[in-house]
């Protein structure tokens, strides 16, 4: 299927900016890189707008020709090659499962942490299977009940990366306190279930949970929810925005920065984690404010 190799996703994009930056800190044109490869300068200008692919093994040749020896940086690089245009599980849902949404998803698999704030809603990597369909129900405004369910099981499949044996996914989640109060008609059990799976998941060292209590002082968070996903070296931060049309993602240094000092702001003025336990567990047994 060409076209859908050829398809612009964020692993290739994130490959195809560090080949271009590489070959601009090697102050090196498309011609010059391009004519030492025996490529045509089409071909590479592709390849660094995500727009064509390059194979592992050409990843070392291009790179030492830029004067690149770092071996670490080579064999990432490599291996993100390697895996730009591989299926994901996610991928067997068909169209149900959305390129940005797919994008989305590669990145939890790759990412090594991740900060949310999330406003209104527990964030998709802490919710429950019930509580994840009454929210996808409620929100995916032009879904059929068939894709509905089909969205709640990548939902639920998408957490594994919390729990894999290898490098679990750490993620610190800053949750606003209104959203522990959500009720749903004729479930009057789901929230507390909700809520006692939250407690469960503060269990497992790799999350940190804390709640934005009603009366916090003002903070970036105020603006809307956003992710910040880190990865392993040497690849960068993307901040995750969403809203009800989708999903956009932010790259870039400044950028990246300007989200990072919003969430260490935003984790000053939540609740720490201990008392925010307590939060959960108050709202749970029906005592909270």
């Amino acid at each position: 299927m060409p076209n859908q190799r050829a398809r612009p996703t964020l692993r290739r994009r994130r490959l195809g900016g560090l080949l271009r930056d590489a070959r601009n800190n090697a102050k090196q044109t498309l011609e010059e890189a391009a004519g030492r490869m025996g490529w045509d300068p089409t071909k590479l200008s592709k390849i660094e707008t995500a727009k064509a692919h390059i194979s592992a093994k050409e990843i070392p040749e291009l790179m030492a020709g830029y004067g690149v020896t770092d071996e670490t940086l080579i064999g990432a690089l490599a291996g993100l090659a390697k895996d730009a245009g591989k299926r994901g599980w996610w991928q067997t849902y068909g169209d149900v499962v959305a390129a940005e949404y797919s994008d989305y998803i590669s990145l939890e698999a790759d990412a090594e942490t991740m900060n949310i704030y999330a406003p209104n809603i527990i964030p998709g990597l802490l919710q429950t299977g019930p509580y994840a369909r009454e929210v996808i129900d409620a929100t995916a405004m032009i879904r059929t009940p068939d894709e509905i369910a089909a969205l709640v099981e990548v939902r639920k499949a998408r957490q594994i990366v919390l729990t894999r044996p290898k490098q679990p996914l750490k993620l610190w989640a800053v949750i606003n306190e209104s959203a522990l109060h959500q009720r749903f008609a004729g479930h009057p059990a789901l929230m507390r279930e909700q809520l006692r799976h939250l407690l469960d998941m503060m269990d497992l060292p790799n999350i940190t949970i804390q709640i934005m209590a009603l009366d916090a002082a003002p903070h970036p968070g105020m603006v809307g929810l956003f992710h910040v996903v880190h990865f392993p070296t040497p690849w960068p931060t993307v901040v995750h925005l969403e809203n009800i049309m989708g999903s956009t993602f932010a790259e870039g240094l400044a950028v990246a920065k300007v989200y990072e000092d919003a969430f260490d702001r935003v984790v000053a003025a939540a609740l720490p984690a201990d008392f925010s336990r307590e939060r959960i567990k108050a709202i749970m047994e029906g005592n909270g404010k």
